[in-house]
């Protein structure tokens, strides 16, 4: 059940955008991981951030980069948009 008093995180996709164009999920800024470094002033910094790739490998990374860059609630997508689609949406293609 979601926690009524929390608020909805912003959801980063920083897959490549050949990856993006085969399945996402709604409402996920796209960024993918190289760019990061330079476009993290586009991320809320007053907001949690969940960040998203295919298998959790690159988001787990990620998110350590944007902690140690000073955000402050992050949180990486276990298992990906693989398992996501595998355990929660399997109408989200799997590639």
């Amino acid at each position: 059940m979601a926690d009524a008093g929390r608020q909805a995180p912003c959801l980063v996709d920083i897959r490549e955008p050949w990856e993006t164009a085969l399945a996402c999920l709604p409402d996920c800024v796209a960024l993918p991981m190289a760019e990061l470094p330079v476009r993290q002033g586009e991320l809320p910094d007053d907001q949690p951030i969940v960040v998203i790739c295919h298998h959790g490998v690159r988001s787990h990374y990620a998110a350590q980069w944007l902690e140690e860059a000073g955000f402050s609630d992050v949180a990486s997508l276990q298992g990906g948009l693989d398992a996501w689609s595998a355990e929660i949406d399997p109408d989200l293609p799997r590639y």
